[in-house]
């Protein structure tokens, strides 16, 4: 039985979206492993605060995820 993390930065995703990945990723993994255990299949999404998160020395924010989402 799986239990997948996904870690995010807080206010970047909103309810709708983190139900998305919630149903998405459920359904890569019943792919996966069978229907059969939909069930016990646990998404978790865990959330960051903003600034405890950094990628090359850099710390994240929603705004600077927010403008990598726009290209």
């Amino acid at each position: 039985m799986p239990l997948i993390d996904v870690h995010v930065i807080k206010n970047v995703f909103n309810a709708d979206q983190k139900k998305e990945i919630i149903e998405k990723i459920t359904n890569t993994m019943v792919e996966i492993e069978g229907e059969t255990l939909r069930n016990v299949t646990w998404v978790r999404i865990r959330e960051t605060n903003e600034g405890d998160w950094a990628i090359g020395g850099q710390q994240l924010t929603a705004d600077a995820i927010h403008s990598m989402q726009k290209g």
